[in-house]
């Protein structure tokens, strides 16, 4: 959901500190205030006033000063845009932000988006072609191919399993006209389970769905976030964070059990338990205004 982060290309990495001890996974506040808005505030046309989000992210363990840092930048790239109303400054999602958020909420809430249970045998192929002088665009196409989904499966040739839709995929980016993508089925023997190992680090995506199960099944992140309200944002970003960096594979494929399964029915429970009471506290702290 990037990478603004949400957005699995949002190629501009969030530079703040992160919030929570060391050695437990870095969220940082730039990525959990977009969290906070795609959870509380998307789709309802308000603004927040910033002492609001400030009360937040303390929730979280950030200073107040991080936090207004982090606004700044979020300003600055064209992540939040802020609204005037006598003294006070409240903040909305900008155009850009609302599309990151929506496209990592897709990934977030589909039924399996650890494995995919339907696969039906169908790879899509994909090869590009930039001018020597794009590096930016390289490496915007680069990274939102890796957020659909996609690996390098020999020099220039990128595949996924499945038939995915490019063109949705690609959006608006500069370098998509350049892209040229076909559907194919593997012939002449070729094992599609070994082609996944070669393409992807299948053991590394089940490391990291079994330490989210380690992290929240009462070990170290259920124990920290006692808050409704940080819990629940830190439950969802670190789930947003694990799927970011795991791919969607066939469940077909992939080693049984699978661990990504486990942890995915972990973090809806937990999330649909939480979720009353973070919401009631977000109600209760929060100075919203309607957006112009």
């Amino acid at each position: 959901m990037d990478d603004v982060e949400q957005r699995a290309e949002p190629g501009e990495r969030d530079t703040g500190e992160p919030v929570g001890p060391p050695g437990d996974v870095a969220l940082r506040p730039e990525s959990l205030l977009l969290t906070f808005y795609g959870a509380h505030v998307l789709d309802r046309g308000l603004l927040v006033a910033t002492p609001g989000l400030v009360d937040v992210m303390a929730r979280l363990g950030a200073s107040e000063h991080a936090t207004r840092s982090a606004i700044t930048r979020m300003v600055r790239r064209g992540r939040l845009v802020g609204h005037k109303r006598g003294r006070q400054v409240y903040l909305g999602l900008t155009p850009f932000s609302v599309a990151a958020l929506r496209a990592g909420y897709t990934r977030i809430w589909q039924p399996d988006a650890t494995a995919d249970a339907q696969w039906d045998g169908t790879w899509t192929l994909l090869s590009f072609n930039l001018p020597d002088t794009w590096q930016r665009q390289r490496h915007e196409l680069r990274t939102r191919l890796q957020g659909a989904g996609f690996g390098l499966l020999q020099g220039g040739l990128w595949a996924a399993p499945g038939a995915l839709d490019v063109t949705a995929a690609l959006g608006d980016l500069e370098a998509a006209a350049h892209v040229r993508a076909f559907t194919a089925h593997p012939t002449g023997g070729l094992d599609p389970a070994a082609l996944l190992g070669e393409v992807w680090d299948v053991p590394a995506a089940a490391a990291a769905y079994a330490a989210f199960l380690e992290r929240w099944d009462g070990g170290s992140s259920a124990t920290r976030w006692t808050d409704p309200l940080a819990r629940k944002l830190a439950l969802q970003e670190e789930w947003r964070l694990t799927l970011r960096d795991t791919p969607r594979l066939p469940l077909e494929l992939l080693p049984d059990p699978w661990p990504g399964l486990a942890a995915q029915e972990l973090f809806t429970r937990e999330h649909a338990r939480i979720a009353p009471a973070a919401h009631a506290a977000a109600d209760a702290l929060l100075d919203t205004i309607p957006e112009p």
